[in-house]
């Protein structure tokens, strides 16, 4: 059965406290191989956003109140107010929205277009906002029935970040080769 948004954001919606693992790789042509981080995304009770990077250094990030503060041990924490940073003020609305089943919020910031079907889905978030897409291309969230598998971030320029959540983390466990990580990220992997 064809999938739209309004489906897709009902099915992922996880009502706060909430968490996942992830996986991300960054890419970047200064580096042999992608950067492989892992660690854990919480939603909290009062609608902040937590980043938490477990390997391969330890890093918290919170989004809250128009900022983001980044913490590592044995460091200062640094804060930056999102209206100076659009793409993190585009996370915090869109991954927010997200989570929240917000349609209404996540079209502020976003176009939304959904592809594929209820077993195995996409949905295309392109940036409303100049300011935005000239840093942003567009992110494709990718899954299967109400999980969210992935989360593709096309920059403007560069090759596409990659963060693989819940099942689709897992099953990262050990995989190091990115058209493989890639394959699990659009379902075309195991699990």
């Amino acid at each position: 059965m064809p999938v739209d948004a309004a489906w897709i954001l009902q099915a992922v919606a996880r009502p706060a406290p909430s968490r996942t693992g992830f996986v991300e790789l960054r890419d970047s042509p200064m580096l042999k191989q992608p950067l492989r981080l892992e660690g854990e995304y919480r939603r909290e009770a009062d609608d902040r956003l937590v980043r938490q990077v477990r390997v391969p250094y330890a890093e918290t990030t919170t989004l809250a109140g128009g900022e983001a503060v980044v913490e590592r041990a044995g460091r200062a924490p640094r804060r930056l107010a999102l209206r100076q940073v659009p793409e993190l003020a585009a996370v915090q609305a869109g991954f927010g929205a997200l989570l929240a089943g917000d349609a209404e919020l996540l079209r502020q910031t976003y176009m939304l277009e959904a592809s594929g079907s209820r077993g195995q889905w996409q949905l295309r978030l392109l940036p409303r906002d100049p300011r935005l897409a000239a840093a942003l291309q567009r992110i494709d969230l990718h899954g299967r029935d109400a999980e969210l598998r992935c989360v593709e971030n096309h920059p403007a320029k560069g090759p596409p970040q990659r963060t693989l959540m819940g099942t689709a983390a897992e099953a990262a466990a050990g995989v190091a080769d990115a058209a493989a990580l890639a394959a699990l990220c659009h379902g075309d992997g195991t699990r």
